[in-house]
Parts: C-alpha cells; sequence; structure tokens
C-alpha cells in the first residue's frame, strides 16, 4: 500500500469506505527519481539506478524541441535532440507535413578540453581516450539543464537547452566551469551545416534547416572563470539569413515567459506536490502555441500534431482553461481556434471537420463525426462564459447556435446523439450512439441557456434550449444508464458489457444520478491501472485524457476522500516518477508523448473539480469547493475569468463550515456555506 502522511491519511479515513472496500485498487509505493527544488523546479541528482532514459518536448511560438536524454551506466549522458518548425510546410498537405530534423552527437562539432576530446566514445576512442564524463544532476522548469564532471581536473559542464520564445530556433547552451587550480584550455571547433527540401517538395519555401555554432573557438579559463559555447538549430525560408543570435537574450526570454505562465492562476494548497504539478501543467498547456500564418494556434505536438487544431484537445480540453489562466497568447489562440472551425458552418448541416491543419489551409475529416460538433459546442459556450467578454462571446454564438441544431439533428430514436466514432477515432467500440458525445451535448446546451441570457437572445429560443437539455439527461439515463460488471453506472454505447474509462464523462457535466458506482468502477481493479484508468477494463491501453476527467469528476461529484488519494498518487508519478513532467497522450500508442492539451486537463481538475467552479454569465460562477479532509485552507490566486482579476480563497471552519473569501484588489466579498453546497459569486 502507498505509505500515506498523516493529512491523507485523515483524508481518507474521514471520507469513509475508501479503505473498508476490497474492491478499491491499492496505491503502490513509488520510489521517486526526482525530487522538487526550493524554486519550484524539479531535479535528478543522478545516484544510480541507472541507465535511465526519458524525453521531453518544449515549445516556443515557432519551433518546437523534443529532447531525448537519459545517463547510462558509466554516468556519461546520452542526447539526441529533434527540432520541429511548424510553420516550414512540406508537401504533400498532410498534418505532419512540417519541417523536422534530428541531430545526434556525432552530428555537433568537436569539443576539446586541454587537447583531449569530449566526446572521443562517439568517435574513436582507440585513437582518443575517453575524457570521461559523469553527470551530477538534470533539472527541469521549462527549461532542461544537464550538469557534468569531466575530466579530474575540476570542470564543471552544465548543458541548457531551450527553444526561442518567438524565433524558428533552439539553442544548446554550454558553459564550462574551471574549478581546477590550473587554467584550462576548451575548443569548440566551428560548424555551419545547412540541409534544405527540395523546392517541389515545400509550401513557401525553400525551406532551409541551419545547425551552426556561437562562439566557437579556443579559449584559455582561468580557476575560477568560465566560458560558453553554444549551438543554434535554426529554419529559414526563402532568401532569408540567419538570425544574428545573442544566447544569454534568448535564455532570458524564455525564463520570462515561463515565469510568467507560472505566476498567472496560481493554486495554494498545503500540498507542495500538487502545487507544483500544477505549475509544471500550466507550463505545458501554454508553451505550445504556434504563430502561423492562420494566427495562433495551439498544437497538441508529440512530433506530429502542429499547426493544426482539433475539436477535442483545442476546442473541448484546453480552450475552457485559458479562460480562467488570462494568457494573453492562450486566449487569442482559443478565439483563433473557434473562428477556424466556423468557417465551416453550412446551410447543410454536413459536420465541422475534426481537425484543421496546415496553419488553417487543409482539413483533416478521416474519422468522420467523432462527436465533434458537441466537443465545439461545449468548449465554446464554457469559454464564452469564463472568459467574460461580451464581444467575444458574440463572435462565437454563431458557432455554438450552429453545433447545437447539428446535434438535434442527429438524435436517434431513443433521443440520444448518433456519432460514427468518439475522439479514440475507432481504436476502440464506441457504437452508433456513444455516452461521451451526448454528455457534452449536454453541457453545451446548459451553458448555451446562460450565455444566452447575457447576450440577450430570445428567452423563446432558450426556453427551447431547457427543454431539450432536461429531455437529453433523462434520455442519457434510459439508454446508457446500466450495471455493468456489477457497478451500476453506464454502458458506454449499446452492447457495451465491459467498463470503459468513459463512463466518468457524465460526473463532469453536473450528472450524479449514478455517482457512486461509477467512482468505485473508475477506482476499481478493473479499470485503474499503474498509470490510471485503463481505456477498456482488461486492457493495457491508457490515455491520461480520460484519467484526468475522472479525477475532476470524482471532486465534482463529492468523492473527494476517494480521489484525492489518486490524484496524489497519479501527480507525483508524473511529475517524480520515471517519465516527466507533464501528463501524457497514451500509452504503448505514441510512448506517452507530452501533448499539451491534457496538461490543461489537469489544471481543469482542480478549477472546476476541486473548486468546483461552474461559469453561469460574463461575470457570475458558481463555486462547490471540495476541500479534503485534512487541509485547513486552499486557495487560487491571480485568476482572470469573468472579466475580472481576483484571487479565491476556500479556509476550513468549525462544524462543517467552509468561509469563501473573493479578493479583487481591496474589495473582498465573503461567504459562509456548508461543507459540499453550492454558492453563486458575483464579480
Amino acid at each position: 500500500m502507498m505509505r500515506f502522511n498523516r493529512t491523507l491519511l485523515a483524508a481518507a479515513l474521514m471520507c469513509g469506505s475508501f479503505f473498508a472496500r476490497a474492491q478499491m485498487m491499492p496505491l503502490t509505493q513509488q520510489q521517486d527519481r526526482w525530487k522538487i527544488t526550493p524554486e519550484g523546479g524539479i531535479e535528478w541528482v543522478v545516484d544510480g539506478r541507472l541507465p535511465h532514459n526519458d524525453h521531453i518536448e518544449m515549445g516556443g511560438e515557432k519551433v518546437a524541441l523534443w529532447m531525448r536524454y537519459g545517463v547510462d551506466s558509466n554516468y556519461r549522458p546520452v542526447l539526441s535532440r529533434t527540432l520541429v518548425f511548424p510553420s516550414s510546410r512540406l508537401l504533400p498537405v498532410q498534418t505532419i507535413a512540417h519541417m523536422m530534423y534530428n541531430v545526434e552527437d556525432n552530428d555537433l562539432p568537436r569539443i576539446y578540453i586541454n587537447n583531449r576530446m569530449l566526446r572521443s566514445g562517439v568517435y574513436n576512442a582507440a585513437v582518443v581516450p575517453d575524457l570521461p564524463e559523469k553527470v551530477i544532476r538534470i533539472t527541469h522548469k521549462g527549461i532542461m539543464e544537464i550538469e557534468s564532471m569531466v575530466g579530474k581536473d575540476g570542470i564543471r559542464l552544465k548543458r541548457i537547452y531551450f527553444p526561442s520564445v518567438d524565433k524558428p530556433m533552439a539553442i544548446e547552451k554550454m558553459v564550462f566551469i574551471n574549478e581546477g587550480k590550473q587554467a584550462a584550455k576548451i575548443e569548440m571547433e566551428y560548424l555551419h551545416r545547412e540541409s534544405r527540401p527540395a523546392a517541389e517538395r515545400t509550401t513557401g519555401g525553400p525551406h532551409h534547416f541551419i545547425v551552426s555554432t556561437i562562439g566557437d573557438g579556443l579559449k584559455t579559463v582561468q580557476p575560477g572563470d568560465s566560458v560558453v559555447f553554444a549551438i543554434s538549430y535554426e529554419a529559414t525560408k526563402g532568401s532569408a539569413q540567419p538570425l544574428a543570435i545573442n544566447v544569454d537574450q534568448e535564455e532570458q526570454m524564455r525564463r520570462n515567459r515561463v515565469n510568467q505562465i507560472i505566476s498567472e492562476l496560481v493554486l495554494e494548497t498545503p500540498d507542495r506536490l500538487l502545487n507544483t504539478a500544477f505549475a509544471f501543467a500550466k507550463i505545458r498547456a501554454t508553451e505550445s502555441i504556434y504563430n502561423t500564418k492562420g494566427g495562433y494556434m495551439h498544437g497538441p505536438g508529440g512530433l506530429r500534431y502542429y499547426a493544426a487544431i482539433w475539436a477535442n484537445d483545442q476546442a473541448e480540453y484546453v480552450n475552457p482553461f485559458f479562460a480562467f489562466l488570462g494568457d494573453d497568447i492562450g486566449n487569442r489562440s482559443a478565439m483563433n481556434a473557434f473562428r477556424l472551425f466556423a468557417r465551416y458552418i453550412n446551410p447543410e448541416y454536413q459536420p465541422i471537420p475534426s481537425s484543421i491543419i496546415a496553419e488553417g489551409d487543409a482539413t483533416w475529416h478521416g474519422a468522420k463525426d467523432r462527436g465533434d460538433m458537441a466537443m465545439i459546442a461545449y468548449g465554446a459556450g464554457r469559454y464564452a462564459l469564463a472568459n467574460g467578454n461580451a464581444d467575444s462571446a458574440r463572435v462565437l454564438w454563431p458557432l455554438i447556435e450552429w453545433c447545437l441544431e447539428y446535434l438535434k439533428r442527429q438524435l436517434n430514436d431513443q433521443g440520444v446523439v448518433k456519432s460514427n466514432s468518439d475522439e479514440l477515432e475507432g481504436r476502440f467500440p464506441a457504437g452508433k450512439a456513444n455516452l461521451n458525445t451526448s454528455s457534452l451535448y449536454y453541457d453545451a446546451l446548459r451553458s448555451a441557456v446562460m450565455l444566452g441570457r447575457e447576450l440577450h437572445i430570445p428567452l423563446a429560443q432558450l426556453k427551447i434550449y431547457e427543454s431539450q437539455a432536461t429531455a437529453l439527461r433523462s434520455n442519457i439515463e434510459l439508454y446508457f444508464g446500466a450495471t455493468v460488471e456489477g457497478y451500476k453506472t453506464y454502458r458506454y454505447y449499446e452492447g457495451n458489457d465491459t467498463l470503459r474509462a468513459w463512463i466518468t464523462t457524465p460526473l463532469v457535466m453536473d450528472i450524479f444520478d449514478r455517482k457512486e458506482g461509477t467512482i468505485e468502477a473508475l477506482f476499481s481493479p478493473r479499470l485503474w491501472t499503474a498509470d490510471g484508468l485503463a481505456t477498456l477494463a482488461g486492457d493495457k491501453t491508457f490515455w491520461d485524457r480520460s484519467t484526468l476527467y475522472g479525477l475532476r469528476g470524482a471532486f465534482a461529484a463529492g468523492a473527494t476522500g476517494k480521489a484525492f488519494p489518486f490524484l496524489e498518487y497519479f501527480s507525483r508519478r508524473r511529475l517524480l516518477g520515471e517519465h516527466v513532467p507533464y501528463a501524457v497522450e497514451a500509452y504503448p500508442e505514441g510512448n506517452q508523448r507530452h501533448l499539451a492539451a491534457e496538461s490543461g486537463l489537469y489544471c481543469r481538475i482542480y478549477t472546476e473539480g476541486m473548486f468546483g467552479m461552474r461559469p453561469t454569465g460574463f461575470n457570475s460562477f458558481d463555486i462547490r469547493p471540495r476541500i479534503p479532509a485534512g487541509w485547513d485552507r486552499m486557495a487560487l490566486r491571480n485568476v482572470h475569468a469573468f472579466g475580472h482579476v481576483f484571487d479565491l480563497e476556500i479556509t476550513r471552519l468549525s462544524g462543517e463550515r467552509l468561509a469563501i473569501m473573493v479578493k479583487q484588489g481591496n474589495a473582498v466579498k465573503q461567504y459562509t456555506i456548508k461543507d459540499g453546497a453550492t454558492q453563486e459569486v458575483k464579480l
């Protein structure tokens, strides 16, 4: 069993049957590889358990840097770099047609320290003896740093990897520090290498990929002093010349951007692990926004998904999160995504494509209607309300209205929504009508009623939406409600008799009719695995997105005592375990890529699950806090939502009461509610 601290144990015991039910999934204890630093990053102090390898992705507006890194059994670094340039498009037009290059150590300029080659093992160790290098530590906080000791003369090496904030370029910076007693001669050879796809295979080209050294040459480094070398990985178009690069300035811009993201929507709880995981999730969710000719486009990443948007990843998952974060680029990407989808509304009510690709120039609709209109209507409604901007909402309203009409036309004889597949695109059975699509449609109708009131839409139209939502909720129960594998929960589609992870979706939409059986099923050994929810009970495949929905839904349903240990376990595994530091896409598909929208879903566990914030108007929301029993307080600071900037504090009082405090500058609103109750807040 997991080793609980006193706070966690108290929370679980006070909330009932978590330990009492034998069918609940036991949580194994993790031996953390990483730890949280005082600066809020994470570090791995290399202490054995070798070899170890991992990968991480970092993004800027014009580039993505995917680093495969590790330490071998001799403590030497193992490094491979992949550069993606989303706006350098190739032919034929397809989602993955972006310029991408791998760079290995063999491709880099040679480095000598006192006439011995640093990378000699890469070239010919029999001719040039190895200059031993021992990795000491690796750190992450939006920038990756690897620290080593080289040779026996006191040379410390810091490798620093980061993408440019706004240029099609990534940088590998190397700082050699002489901690020895004698001067050291350190040289990096000059390198300038260019690759260029054939002009016939490019669009908007010609495209160039350039690897070049910065500050190369031979330097004498005195004891206590240091020298900096760098390598740039850059893309250019046409006759454009390579940029004149100021390495320190680029690094500072990246650090400033990361700190800016961290400073927005700050989670404060007694649990440092959760606070840090939340901060890291904000980085990944927000850095992966690309400035394309079609405007800012949030991209999942993973070496495949750039300069393109999806109805699930962007419209449904991450855009509603941006409405709370307050990041300007995040909000611009959200509005742009909805505008791009709106280009495809049509009087014949043919479905909007699942994905708009190639900087907005083309589409992908290979899985046909996956419930995309429900995803778009749900995300656009939630975003418009929480964003709190009437002008933006008016832009989105025709898209929402069209999607709701499309969905109404897709109702089957039992009153639930037909779709060709779901967001897993046929990887697992979804029948002709699935639980996820109808649940999203239900919440979209509810948001449309609230949004329509703010926009002064005719009352008769809003009453129709209300009636449709009421009928749909009943039909969801009648059509999907079932006992599956002994749990009173939902079948995912007609004929489904095996538990599925997406039975969690109704909980997120405030449908709690079957919450007890659903939560028991989610945290049972049939669905919960070492990496979260299995997509299908008994199968090894998992997708973090359903786990993130499941944790959010469990908090929303009031199962705080059951959900909290699983949230702590999941967060520790993703932040401090073997593959860090973000939520992942899936396994075995994709090898647990750090797709960006999943990190937005992680943050929504807190904003909408633990804090229970449900947008109801441009300046109003319902709040239903789910504070763990062992905590006396929790807060969200610097919230940018509902047209305001405010802090939200929850404090536990005596007698099962909670105090809610909303601070806007010097203005303070206070509420006292019973634990588990809902409070309306107007700003």
